[in-house]
């Protein structure tokens, strides 16, 4: 027992020697130490490497003492970290790091004392690491960089404080330069006024150097001195470049303003409003005396730009003075309506300012094709415009060469008075109200009286030719059907044009009349073809002597195709384009996006193949007949009947050609040979098929001889009643 109990002992006596070698092993935390603490010994604890106790102690015994971060970087310690560096405390330790701007050769990014201290300048500007606005340029500093604007620009927004983060713009008036080839002094000591203006530029003064700038335009216009005798070409090339600049001018010196309205007038009555806002909402008006702008804020800000939103218009009444020539280019469209006005004899267009010149600009320099229309409302003198005038809404197209023209392109007006004109437009420039007076040739009185006379006299011929196939037994045969519809197509198609091609009120009817003039003279065509037709299938049979099958295909087709086919085209005419049929002036076919081709083609095409007709005919003639006798009656018929088809081809299808050569200088002759021929179509058809017709004089000789027995017979009878009542006269008195 006594054994037992000294084993028990020894054993518990080794465990706690084991346990107190444990607790004073150095560094070792124990469980009555602080955090950030551990043991020396079974006693005493000591702080971790970068703490301290409150009470100061290295070495304490107190459980209830605190261990607390060293900071290194401040007092007492102060860790040097060596030039361009900062030193950064952490629990327990610190670390070293390069100050913005500067880095380690190595690389790296901390480091512990100045003697591991490498620290360089970084060069923003070469490594592209810098963020400067690509209206300025970079600048290396120690540690830094800064933004700096080129030469002859100015600061165009810049937060406080943050050179980094400046915007600049080119100090407009450095590209304002004088029209090259332009000689004037007066314009020389112009931009000499400006170039200082330039020089004496400052930011701050930018609402002086504006009403400056307004100041001298104003007076070089109000005395342009030699100015006015420069040829017309270059006091629009000056225009040009006084209006371009001075856009760009005062684009660039309001955006340095501050925010608000600015109104300025010149003694001589330029006047310049202007409006500049950080973010605009909603719709802006400026208005002054004599004009009005009215648009949107939302198309005034550039995309990406961060500077201010401006809106600006001037007027300049002097500007009229070289632009009182300027000449007017219409669109393609407007053009066209003006020829087929004045029937082709539209020549050119003067136009005459009525309103001073504005130029409207935004901070937004893309106007070109604005998402919005800009309204405009012009004030101008009392004016009322003629028969030939109308009054437009134009702006200031620069040319290449540095001119320029009145346009209309994307301008409309919208209301007019006899005072004020409103106008919209889809972009930005110089803009005017002017009178365009068209210059038209009168129509010539003689062509007219030949016109009416002929017409007159071909629908008499007509009838009587008409009248003549229809009741002449001895002629009638296939050619004669043919020339009886021929000759009461034309016949309708010229009472017709005579009596309605004027009535173009209302527009219905004129459409109507439109369209029957289009299928009249369409059927006379075609029946001319069925007459080329039948002469060549004739002319090609005599070979055989066999007339009736021509005959027979003839009567079979000629009406279906006399009277289909044109209706067939003037249909599909009709069908695609009904509001081409009638123009202002006469009722006939627009030339309009090449309509009247509707009519020239099928003519065209008609004239082409009769022309192959009549020239295998002749062939057939001369090779094919040369053994025949002359006699042979029916060879004598077919020649007749080929000159007469031949008379006819020349007489319809050459009066059309000359119509279409009436350009150049030839015009007026071919205008003449084309009314008395086209007139006289009736007089040569009843002269060739009636007069020369020897069967046909005949038939009038019998129908004269006719008339004059009949008339003696009557008058034979008239003269015996009158014989038989003289002698009854006395039997009475004797009763």
């Amino acid at each position: 027992m006594r054994s037992r109990y000294f084993a028990f002992y020894s054993g518990l006596w080794v465990l706690l020697i084991s346990l107190g070698a444990i607790a004073r092993k150095p560094g070792a935390p124990c469980g009555r130490c602080p955090r950030n603490a551990h043991c020396t010994d079974a006693t005493f604890c000591r702080c971790d490497p970068g703490f301290t106790s409150l009470s100061g102690q290295a070495i304490f015994s107190n459980p209830l003492e605190v261990c607390t971060d060293i900071n290194e970087c401040g007092p007492p310690l102060y860790v040097s970290c060596g030039s361009f560096a900062d030193c950064h405390n952490v629990e327990g330790s610190h670390y070293c790091e390069c100050t913005s701007g500067y880095e380690l050769l190595s690389g790296g990014t901390k480091f512990k004392s100045d003697k591991e201290n490498t620290c360089q300048d970084v060069d923003e500007c070469s490594s592209g690491l810098h963020q400067c606005h690509n209206s300025t340029h970079c600048i290396n500093v120690r540690g830094s960089y800064k933004c700096y604007c080129h030469h002859d620009w100015v600061t165009r927004s810049m937060p406080p404080n943050d050179l980094n983060t400046t915007i600049c713009k080119e100090v407009p008036f450095s590209s304002w330069k004088p029209p090259s080839g332009v000689n004037s002094q007066s314009l020389s000591r112009f931009f000499d006024k400006v170039q200082q203006l330039s020089q004496d530029f400052n930011p701050a003064l930018a609402k002086n150097s504006i009403q400056n700038l307004v100041q001298e335009v104003d007076e070089l216009l109000e005395t342009p001195g030699d100015l006015e005798s420069l040829p017309l070409s270059e006091q629009h090339c000056v225009a040009s470049n006084l209006l371009t600049g001075l856009e760009d001018v005062l684009r660039g010196l309001s955006q340095v303003l501050p925010d608000g309205p600015l109104t300025l007038r010149a003694p001589a009555g330029t006047e310049l409003s202007l409006k500049v806002q950080e973010q605009g909402v909603g719709d802006v008006t400026l208005g002054q005396s004599q004009a009005k702008m009215l648009l949107n804020w939302d198309m005034m800000q550039e995309s990406g730009d961060l500077g201010p939103s401006v809106v600006g218009l001037v007027s300049i009444p002097g500007m009229s003075k070289l632009l009182a020539e300027a000449p007017l280019v219409l669109e393609p469209k407007k053009q066209a309506v003006l020829h087929e006005t004045y029937k082709g004899l539209w020549h050119r267009v003067s136009p005459v300012l009525l309103s001073d010149v504005n130029s409207a600009f935004l901070s937004n320099k893309d106007t070109q094709n604005l998402s919005s229309p800009v309204t405009f409302s012009f004030s101008h003198n009392l004016v009322i415009s003629g028969p030939k005038e109308e009054v437009l809404c134009v702006f200031w197209e620069r040319g290449q060469d540095g001119c320029g023209h009145w346009a209309t392109t994307g301008c409309w007006m919208v209301g007019t008075r006899n005072t004020s004109t409103t106008c919209q437009c889809t972009h930005l420039s110089s803009f005017a109200v002017l009178m365009a007076q068209y210059d038209v040739q009168e129509e010539d009185p003689a062509l007219a009286v030949i016109t009416y006379v002929g017409l007159s006299l071909s629908l008499l011929c007509l009838l009587l030719a008409a009248l003549t196939f229809l009741l002449c037994k001895a002629i009638q045969n296939t050619s004669t059907s043919l020339h009886l519809q021929l000759s009461l197509c034309l016949f309708l198609a010229h009472l017709l044009f005579l009596t309605a091609i004027d009535r173009t009120e209302p527009k219905v009817l004129c459409t109507i009349i439109a369209g029957a003039l289009h299928y009249l003279y369409l059927a006379s065509f075609t029946w001319m073809l069925l007459e080329g037709l039948h002469l060549f299938l004739t002319a090609r049979n005599l070979m055989v002597v066999n007339y009736s099958s021509v005959s027979r295909f003839m009567k079979k087709f000629m009406f279906p195709v006399g009277y289909g086919v044109p209706a067939v085209i003037v249909a599909i005419s009709a069908a695609s384009r009904p509001h081409l049929y009638g123009t202002p002036n006469r009722c006939w076919l627009h030339t309009h996006k090449g309509f009247i081709w509707t009519f020239l083609g099928p003519v065209c095409t008609i004239f082409s193949i009769n022309l192959a007709f009549f020239l295998m005919t002749f062939w057939i003639l001369k090779n094919k007949l040369s053994s025949l006798n002359s006699d042979v009656s029916t060879l004598q018929n077919t020649r007749m009947l080929t000159f007469k088809a031949t008379a006819q081809l020349f007489i319809l299808g050459c009066t059309w050609c000359l119509g279409i050569l009436q350009v150049g200088p030839a015009a007026r002759a071919m205008a003449y040979l084309f009314t008395i021929i086209n007139s006289l179509q009736g007089v040569f058809i009843f002269l060739v098929y009636c007069l020369l017709s020897q069967q046909v004089r005949e038939q009038y000789r019998k129908w004269l001889k006719g008339v004059k027995k009949t008339k003696a017979e009557s008058e034979k009878y008239t003269l015996s009643s009158r014989a038989m009542s003289d002698d009854s006269k006395p039997s009475m008195e004797e009763l």
